[in-house]
């Protein structure tokens, strides 16, 4: 099976159907006003009007409170909660159980015990794990790569993606020592930051279909 990959931070309907068309099993859209990547109510409406079924519709969120969550989930166009923030085990069951919709917690990895811990916390929340480097002034799209060797041969209770500075050139060395079948890309398929490019889309996802 290729691995399957998550294009992420996508504003323009000309980037999203490269990524649809490219094999992109998962689409993502930013809600964070903070990042360059985020998008309006209506574009986020429009986008995932855009999209054919069988293709996963995520929606980026840091923190939301239950308003925002009730603003984006109804337009229509989510069909899994991406949580990028500090949501504690407690809240990413709130936010499930409130809105019947799958998520997705992310994980920020800076030590193997770290990231132990926050897998037996999470497992029985969440629907799918991320793992994303930390730091950095945003959630997710810092083009930074954390130490892979951390889920080398780990076993993960729940699917998983793995994220931060993943490029077209680097993917075949971060799948080989991860082991991940998903993954996730947002500053690796930009030509300036926050700006997708329709070229380097279909590289990463034509490398992804061929591991």
């Amino acid at each position: 099976m290729p691995v399957e990959a998550k294009i992420c931070g996508l504003s323009t309907p000309e980037t999203l159907d490269a990524a649809v068309a490219g094999g992109a099993r998962f689409v993502g859209f930013v809600t964070f006003p903070k990042s360059p990547r985020h998008i309006s109510t209506d574009t986020m409406r429009a986008l995932g009007a855009r999209v054919p079924k069988g293709v996963t519709r995520v929606g980026l969120f840091v923190d939301p409170d239950d308003a925002l969550l009730d603003e984006k989930r109804a337009t229509g166009a989510l069909d899994l909660l991406q949580l990028h923030g500090a949501e504690t085990p407690e809240r990413v069951a709130a936010i499930k159980r409130r809105t019947a919709t799958p998520v997705m917690k992310v994980i920020k990895v800076v030590r193997a015990a770290d990231v132990e811990r926050d897998i037996a916390a999470y497992a029985s929340v969440a629907d799918r794990l991320m793992f994303e480097a930390a730091g950095g002034e945003l959630p997710g799209g810092n083009a930074t790569a954390f130490d892979w060797t951390i889920l080398s041969g780990r076993a993960v209770p729940l699917p998983w993606m793995l994220a931060g500075g993943l490029t077209p050139d680097n993917l075949a060395e971060a799948v080989r020592v991860t082991g991940a079948r998903t993954v996730d890309v947002s500053s690796g398929v930009e030509s300036s930051r926050g700006v997708k490019s329709v070229e380097l889309i279909r590289a990463f996802l034509r490398q992804a279909a061929a591991l």
